[in-house]
């Protein structure tokens, strides 16, 4: 299991080891050019596209995306279905460049909430690329962050049943085991696009000491130009996990 940031310090490079992106602004983009919302959706695919790309050429490990809240079934019924179409097509399309760039792909979330040939769509494709190591792409998708801690504990209570009449024996290490990305480590950066600044039930538990990052640019306008400006902003902030400067400085 990855290191714990409010358990232990995590090593910090240059170059993220973890990105997280919450891909904003679509519709919007769409409505300022006069667009139905569901074209900025389409061409928010390609910029998928562009930043796995630009990850794997840095050197980033692990990159996350937030597909699909759970909270986004609110959404107009046809925007949903537009959205799950863009899934299976992208799924269909786009596994044979993932696997020739070594890219493993992760879906993560409540997956029984989409239609059967979704999910087998998505077993096939995480089982193709799964000896893949470059770059670790996960997809978040019908996920949230509080369902993720809430399923996380009725797993650890399922596995250790004892632990209901001795909660005093509940720690951190038990129930992180049991997250959706207990196997990677916890996000660096957190980038969120489209201008608002919150992380919308996004991987709580994982952001404890990620550095946040927003920019006003849409998804579909996002690409390795606008990664390098938030990786170098990135660079510029001290990483303290709860220490002081001067701890820091004695450190080096």
């Amino acid at each position: 299991m990855a290191t714990s940031s409010t358990q232990a310090i995590p090593e910090a490079a240059a170059i993220p080891q973890h990105v997280a992106i919450i891909m904003d602004g679509n519709g919007r983009w769409a409505t300022r050019r006069h667009l139905p919302r569901t074209a900025g959706h389409a061409k928010g695919v390609q910029a998928v596209r562009r930043v796995v790309e630009a990850c794997g050429r840095r050197g980033v490990r692990y990159l996350t995306l937030f597909a699909f809240s759970s909270e986004n079934w609110r959404r107009p019924a046809e925007e949903v279905s537009l959205l799950m179409r863009l899934f299976m097509q992208a799924l269909e399309r786009e596994v044979d460049k993932l696997q020739e760039q070594g890219v493993r792909l992760h879906v993560i979330g409540d997956l029984s909430a989409f239609e059967p040939r979704l999910q087998t769509l998505i077993h096939e494709a995480q089982e193709r690329t799964r000896h893949n190591d470059r770059l670790h792409l996960s997809v978040a998708a019908n996920y949230g962050g509080r369902w993720d801690i809430l399923q996380a504990t009725r797993a650890l209570l399922t596995a250790e049943p004892e632990l209901a009449a001795r909660p005093q024996d509940l720690d951190e290490a038990r129930l992180a085991r049991h997250l959706s990305m207990a196997w990677a480590p916890e996000p660096d950066l957190f980038i969120r696009t489209g201008g608002e600044q919150r992380i919308s039930n996004f991987l709580i538990w994982q952001l404890a000491y990620t550095e946040l990052f927003f920019t006003d640019a849409f998804w579909p306008d996002f690409g390795a130009a606008q990664l390098d400006e938030a990786i170098a902003w990135y660079q510029g902030r001290e990483r303290r996990f709860g220490r002081t400067s001067e701890q820091l400085r004695a450190a080096r």
